[in-house]
């Protein structure tokens, strides 16, 4: 088995540069206009499609049957994904972005659509030949979210039956505030190999918030979440994500720490992209079957140099040049 597919999230991004949000009743005049790929097979998966140009890569989910799909598409056929597990349906699930250039702030507007309705029936698990099969976001697929009698989540049932298919499973979430992470990511938790979690989702889900009322990170706690998400079920690494650097377990006991790096002033352009590009590299890393310790390394360089762009991989390179960007730079100072 080889390669990676990602399924799940794929959504157009409407881009809308306005000056300043209106107030209700309100008008405000668009300056500029555009799209972009976005959701979590268009996002992670070309960053490693970027990061590994050798690693065959698919995408599996549904986009509607409109001239949004057709874009994904062939966005996706582009960095030579193979599309045939792609269906068509409905309409394309987008997000109405409003930039603000007064501020820089950005507010979303986001409408399901096709990938409401995605579900363990659109995938033919025959056939189905990765090595690792990753998805997201969960919390934001509807019909996989929902209850499963025997698995507790529909979610649950389709990881369960991509292992038995011989795949390694990855999931990826989306960073929410609610009370659903334990209800929703809980019973996912038993069929995943590899999980790689902000330190807001890992505290969410394992009901041990990371962060103090300060914003300061309680680092003592980290090794108690990662146990507890081994606890719950992840079977081979269970990794957290943070500004401050990177921790990682593994299923033998080991438990390592990366931090991030100290950037010059100006590096960073834009962070949206920062926790796909983070996951893509972690993927990289279990797709050729290295260390940990060297997976958290490929996390942080690809992470880091996403942060050169406003865009989600408009700076991803590949993971040799990410590493040797990343090394150039002194460990962030805690």
């Amino acid at each position: 088995m080889n390669g990676v597919a990602f399924a799940g999230s794929l959504i157009v991004d409407h881009l809308r540069q306005i000056d300043t949000l209106p107030g209700r009743s309100e008008l405000a005049k668009i300056r500029a206009v555009g799209n972009s790929t976005g959701g979590c097979v268009c996002n992670t998966g070309m960053d490693l499609a970027i990061l590994d140009p050798s690693v065959p890569v698919s995408a599996v989910g549904v986009v509607g049957d409109d001239a949004d799909g057709d874009f994904v598409v062939e966005t996706l056929k582009s960095r030579n994904f193979d599309t045939s597990r792609v269906l068509r349906r409905g309409t394309t699930s987008f997000t109405d972005v409003y930039a603000e250039s007064s501020n820089g702030c950005r507010t979303f507007f986001q409408y399901g659509g096709a990938c409401d309705t995605f579900d363990v029936g659109d995938i033919k698990f025959s056939g189905l030949s990765c090595k690792i099969f990753h998805i997201g976001y969960l919390l934001l697929l509807d019909r996989l979210d929902q209850p499963d009698p025997e698995y507790g989540t529909r979610m649950a049932r389709l990881l369960s039956k991509v292992q038995a298919c011989g795949a390694k499973t990855s999931i990826d979430v989306v960073s929410e505030n609610s009370d659903r992470f334990a209800r929703i990511v809980g019973p996912a938790l038993k069929y995943v190999d590899y999980l790689a979690f902000n330190e807001i989702e890992a505290g969410k889900t394992t009901g041990i918030e990371l962060r103090r009322a300060d914003n300061t990170l309680a680092e003592g706690k980290v090794y108690d979440v990662l146990r507890k998400l081994f606890d719950m079920g992840v079977s081979n690494w269970a990794i957290i994500h943070a500004p401050e650097g990177a921790w990682g377990l593994s299923r033998s006991g080991q438990f390592i720490f990366e931090p991030s790096k100290q950037l010059p002033k100006g590096y960073k352009v834009g962070s949206v992209g920062a926790g796909d590009a983070f996951c893509a590299g972690v993927l990289l890393a279990a797709h050729r079957e290295v260390s940990l310790a060297e997976a958290l390394v490929y996390g942080n360089a690809s992470a880091q140099v996403s942060l050169r762009s406003a865009s989600a991989s408009g700076s991803m390179t590949t993971i040799e040049e990410a590493i040797a960007e990343y090394r150039k730079y002194k460990a962030f100072a805690k």
